[in-house]
Order: structure tokens, then C-alpha cells, then sequence
């Protein structure tokens, strides 16, 4: 039964994540693509639904952490817990040295959520190795 939730969880959550994608990529790009010129009300509410489906997306990744063994969620937690102190200490890093004028070329923010899916996928996989 435990193996049946946890397929049935990760089954939302590829779904959420994949219509998060979607709408982020329609919010990002149907301004240039889709509808020119350039109409707010769309892209409003382009965004607007990217939001909505976020907060779905936050939901499934909730219950998806839920329908997790305890070692399958304590290996989560340590991953998302590095995840978020990577980002966190890079930004706000980047953000003072940017400030003190000690950056010579300005970093796309797309950056930072790479930056944070590879530290992700690194520490996830250092966390199975780890409870092996």
C-alpha cells in the first residue's frame, strides 16, 4: 500500500510540475510570442495562472513528502534543507558583493534556480548514498 501512495503521490507531482512548467513558459514567453504587441491584461493574467498553479504544485509536493517512507522524507529534508541554504547564501552573497560594486558583469537570476537544481540533485544523491 505504501509503494501504491508514493506512485500515486509522484504521479501528481510530475503532473504539477510539468503544468507549472507550462504556465511559467507561457507566462515568459507569450508576451513575444503569442500575443503582439504586448498585451497586459493577457500577461497578467498569464502570471496569474502561473501563480495559481504554483500553489498546486506546492500542494502536491506537500502530499507528495507525506506519502514518503521516514528515510525516503528524512533524506528529502536534509536535500531541500542544503538546497535552500545554497540559495540563500549565494543570493544574498551575490546580492552584497553587487552592491559593494565588487561585481564586474551582472548574473542572469536564472542562475540561482540552477545553481539550485544542481546542488539539489547532488545532495539527494549523497543522501541515498549516505543511508544506504
Amino acid at each position: 500500500m505504501q509503494a501504491h501512495n508514493e506512485i500515486k503521490a509522484s504521479a501528481r507531482l510530475v503532473f504539477w510540475t510539468l503544468a507549472w512548467v507550462a504556465t511559467l513558459a507561457l507566462a515568459k514567453f507569450g508576451p513575444q510570442l503569442l500575443w503582439d504587441p504586448p498585451q497586459r491584461v493577457a500577461s497578467w493574467a498569464a502570471v496569474a495562472v502561473n501563480l495559481a498553479v504554483g500553489v498546486g504544485w506546492i500542494v502536491a509536493f506537500t502530499r507528495f513528502l507525506h506519502a514518503l517512507d521516514e528515510l525516503q522524507r528524512k533524506i528529502m529534508q536534509d536535500t531541500l534543507a542544503v538546497t535552500l541554504g545554497v540559495g540563500w547564501v549565494v543570493g544574498f552573497s551575490y546580492v552584497v558583493a553587487n552592491t559593494a560594486g565588487l561585481v564586474a558583469r551582472d548574473v542572469d537570476i536564472a542562475a540561482l534556480p540552477v545553481l539550485m537544481g544542481v546542488v539539489f540533485v547532488i545532495a539527494f544523491f549523497v543522501g541515498k548514498i549516505r543511508y544506504r
